[in-house]
């Protein structure tokens, strides 16, 4: 096990074929834009490649991945992970390879250390940003290439507003810009359009708010009972988790889905002053992320979860 440069990892791609690449549970736009990118790109050198098909993944994200899923018979010598931090973030299909994987390419500080050999950098906000750098080593950057990873690195940085957006970050979606792409067709679908039922959504979470730590946190809740009243589909529940940062004065704002009776996924979003890590509040909780953006999954009943996460939050926090 080692870890690669981006240049490194491009010239063990390159002596592979019959190559499948891995997305998470409830796939983003960063794994799945990766995901295409680097499917593609391997493409273009004449590999045989394929992405794994994720039944989780939501149309939004969809469109990036579908052209490259794998036949139900695709048997590969070479498995990828691209965006997964954890053992806990593979979805079922995918848990048959996590022994297999011969290259993890992420960027979350809490990636669990799998794979044979691995290229992983903390300091990028998106896994996009290393992905094109190994997409640059394999070869051109073509259209095809470009356009979803300028949807990976745009959605893990909330469309360049994140804390997490760096120079570089502008330097490479000025690089995936300078193709050609339509860019503008992938920001309407992602930061510019939302469904009727997402907004009534919105206003179902922001009038149940809950506040915490004198209004410097707060509970933001979507039961079951709430989704199919509405009839939301995952589509109308995409980046929720951002909501909570919209509110004034609010530094952790922990957003709480229901997935199925008693499962809560917690996405907990915290602001760039320190005062709260969401990755060490989720590690206690079982699950992980970046300092300002992190995940968990939850058990329990609504109040249950809720007296979870305040613990969890106020076991780490400085005042």
């Amino acid at each position: 096990m080692s870890r690669l440069t981006t240049k490194e990892a491009a010239a063990l791609l390159r002596q592979k074929d019959h190559i499948l690449i891995l997305t998470h549970r409830r796939p983003d736009g960063d794994t799945a834009g990766c995901a295409a990118a680097l499917c593609q790109a391997l493409r273009q050198l004449g590999k045989t490649a394929c992405v794994l098909r994720n039944p989780d993944i939501m149309d939004v994200n969809a469109v990036y991945a579908e052209p490259y899923w794998a036949p139900a018979d695709f048997a590969p010598d070479f498995v990828v992970s691209v965006d997964i931090a954890a053992k806990g973030l593979f979805f079922p299909a995918a848990e048959a390879y996590f022994d297999r994987i011969g290259l993890a390419v992420d960027h979350h500080p809490s990636f669990e250390g799998f794979g044979e050999e691995q290229c992983v950098d903390a300091s990028r906000a998106a896994c996009g940003e290393i992905v094109y750098e190994i997409c640059r080593e394999l070869g051109e950057i073509t259209q095809e290439v470009a356009l979803p990873l300028y949807a990976a690195v745009s959605t893990d940085t909330g469309c360049f507003v994140y804390a997490n957006t760096t120079a570089n970050t502008h330097r490479v979606a000025a690089a995936l810009l300078e193709t050609g792409i339509d860019y503008f067709a992938v920001n309407k679908r992602h930061f510019r359009t939302k469904t009727r039922k997402r907004i009534a959504i919105e206003a179902e979470l922001m009038g149940g708010a809950e506040f915490f730590h004198e209004g410097r946190g707060v509970f933001l809740a979507a039961p079951l009972a709430m989704i199919e009243r509405i009839g939301a589909t995952e589509n109308d529940l995409e980046d929720i988790s951002s909501l909570a940062g919209m509110i004034e004065g609010v530094d952790c704002g922990a957003v709480l889905r229901e997935l199925k009776p008693g499962e809560w996924k917690l996405s907990l979003r915290t602001g760039a002053n320190g005062r709260v890590n969401a990755t060490e509040a989720c590690k206690l909780m079982g699950g992980g992320g970046h300092a300002m953006a992190a995940g968990a999954t939850v058990e329990g009943t609504l109040d249950q979860v809720k007296k979870k996460v305040l613990a969890a939050v106020d076991q780490v926090k400085r005042d």
